[in-house]
């Protein structure tokens, strides 16, 4: 009897405490159907592909948090990224959970990440980005700005909490795989962000340190500053961005810029237009320079699923060569769990 009544008590305290504890299973679907043509040197190559990822990066993962008491909490997640077109993992390694694999705290001081996660600039880069920050928009062919390293190993990171709108973030890659014979990196990143009413804005620095750097190499630091405005009938959106040292090449700079608008047609149909640029700032050499354009459309479905197409074509000038141009023309759709 007592071992009965004991072993009782025992399952209502495990029950008590799950009861504070979620761990959740979810992911995006994310797959498009287009054309993708290709010109370099006047010689055009055309081709339809089946392609996962078009507004996001297909994934599952796991996350959940338990509630320690007194506001705190214990958080996790893990996330794995999927090609939906073969059902291969994305990570070129045998990495089981590549894009996200961390533990941390909250509370109100914010939230606190130990692990592999995104950069602070990763997660503010793309929020003024028009066309939904999709393949079909132009910045993320054109702009130099967008080739950070945007997730790292042993990664510490913060989070602030929002104070009237205003917010921030400040992450640090340990760069433990550093040896005297590689190049490897670590990071530091932040970002500062503002959102309250019609208007937010994002601001975010990043530097890449260069392990052993030479005259010809230095740490490559990226700049990125986005806001947007609704004005009820549309939400226009600009995007700044600088590198300097490109690839960690001394003096190879570039900025960048993007203006776009978001235009809902009714609560279901929302259009969306960008226009980007890049020009390069070298000490030596032609200063190369990129432009693009997209358009788009998403339909919403239901809470969880919506359609998307559109049409982005970029181009790229060389001195004494012929401009190098892609395009995409494409049909998608996006379901997440």
């Amino acid at each position: 009897m007592k071992k009965s009544l004991i072993a009782l008590a025992v399952l209502a305290a495990s029950g008590a405490s799950m009861a504070q504890s979620t761990v959740t299973l979810y992911g995006i679907a994310d797959l498009w159907f287009g054309t993708v043509t290709n010109e370099t040197a006047g010689v055009s190559l055309s081709k339809t592909m089946l392609e996962s990822g078009g507004v996001n990066g297909s994934r599952w993962g796991m996350k959940g948090s338990e509630d320690l008491g007194g506001g705190l909490k214990a958080n996790f997640d893990f996330q794995a990224g999927i090609a939906l077109d073969t059902g291969a993992g994305t990570s070129a390694t045998a990495t089981a959970f590549s894009r996200q694999s961390w533990v941390g705290f909250s509370g109100g001081f914010g939230a606190f990440r130990l692990g592999r996660t995104t950069t602070a600039y990763d997660d503010v880069s793309g929020s003024s980005n028009a066309v939904f920050d999709s393949a079909l928009a132009p910045m993320g062919s054109v702009f130099k700005s967008t080739g950070y390293s945007s997730r790292q190993n042993n990664m510490l990171y913060y989070q602030a909490p929002n104070m009237s709108g205003f917010s921030g973030a400040v992450s640090y890659a340990l760069g433990e795989d550093k040896t005297a014979a590689t190049s490897a990196t670590s990071t530091t990143s932040l970002n500062l962000t503002y959102g309250a009413g019609p208007l937010a804005v994002q601001f975010a620095y990043q530097v890449q340190d260069v392990l052993n750097p030479t005259a010809a190499s230095s740490d490559a630091a990226f700049t990125r500053l986005g806001a947007s405005y609704n004005f009820g009938v549309a939400t226009a959106k600009v995007t700044y961005g600088k590198v300097s040292n490109v690839a960690s090449v001394t003096d190879s700079n570039a900025t960048d810029f993007q203006i776009g608008v978001d235009y809902p047609m009714s609560s279901a149909l929302t259009l969306s237009a960008s226009y980007a640029k890049s020009d390069d700032d070298k000490p030596v050499g032609f200063e190369s320079a990129r432009k693009g354009y997209g358009i788009g459309a998403a339909y919403t479905l239901s809470k969880r699923t919506f359609l998307y197409g559109g049409y982005r074509s970029n181009t790229a000038t060389v001195l004494n060569t012929a401009d190098t141009k892609d395009s995409v023309l494409a049909v998608g759709v996006q379901h997440r769990f």
